[in-house]
């Protein structure tokens, strides 16, 4: 009975811990100290904002709080590996425009073209470059608290559909053009411009470039060879 217990016991320890991501990256947004008045003076506690992705549409956040720093940012990463969201991306950006609130936050993420780049704020850069987002142009509102903000953005990232989510919600046809695909990169090939030479030529140019034999330079090497006219 006792072992049958601690079996189940293992088990549930086990589905607790987070599965092995491959491939995540974590960035500290916000580190916070918070200093509390005792007896003996103050403590200090810590806080820790941070964000993580995969930069392939997978993002999330997580605030972990501790006495100490790096405890403290464990903590928040390993908050935000058990919420990962996965974000729609349209290429390299959004596939639509979008508003994110939380708080009193508000921030508007709109599409842009390629070469654009992240045009945003250092919390919403942090959550859009890691889930995978390399050109959109944000404006934000109201509140700047960097924990509302990641917030906003996370809730704008989620109200976002591609448009096959779209005609599978109502049912219907998008009178729309067609997405525009990315188009495949050339391979680049090395050809050789200058005309060809006849084959007399080249044997000329060939028999040219070979290494003549080397020839005595110092006297003992050419008497050694060739006699000379006091042996004769």
């Amino acid at each position: 009975m006792v072992s049958a217990v601690k079996a189940r016991r293992g088990r549930a320890a086990d589905s607790l811990e987070e599965p092995a991501e491959q491939g995540l990256e974590d960035v500290l947004v916000k580190l916070y100290r918070c200093a509390t008045v005792v007896k003996g003076g103050r403590r200090f506690s810590f806080g820790a904002l941070v964000v993580v992705g995969d930069r392939n549409g997978h993002v999330a956040y997580g605030y972990g709080k501790a006495n100490e720093v790096p405890p403290a940012v464990e903590k928040g990463i390993k908050q935000a590996r058990r919420r990962l969201i996965t974000v729609p991306l349209r290429g390299t950006t959004i596939p639509h425009r979008v508003v994110g609130r939380f708080g009193s936050s508000r921030i508007i993420m709109i599409p842009a073209c390629e070469g654009t780049g992240v045009i945003a704020g250092s919390a919403p850069r942090a959550v859009l470059e890691l889930a995978g987002v390399k050109d959109v142009l944000t404006k934000s509102y109201g509140s700047t608290s960097p924990k509302n903000l990641v917030k906003a953005t996370i809730n704008g990232l989620l109200q976002l559909r591609t448009r096959a989510q779209v005609e599978a919600l109502r049912g219907v046809k998008l009178d729309l053009p067609p997405e525009p695909e990315p188009a495949p990169k050339p391979m680049e090939y090395y050809v050789d411009e200058r005309p060809e030479e006849p084959e007399e030529e080249r044997a000329e140019a060939f028999e040219a470039a070979e290494p003549q034999a080397a020839r005595p330079s110092t006297v003992e090497e050419r008497g050694a060879g060739e006699p000379t006219a006091a042996q004769d």
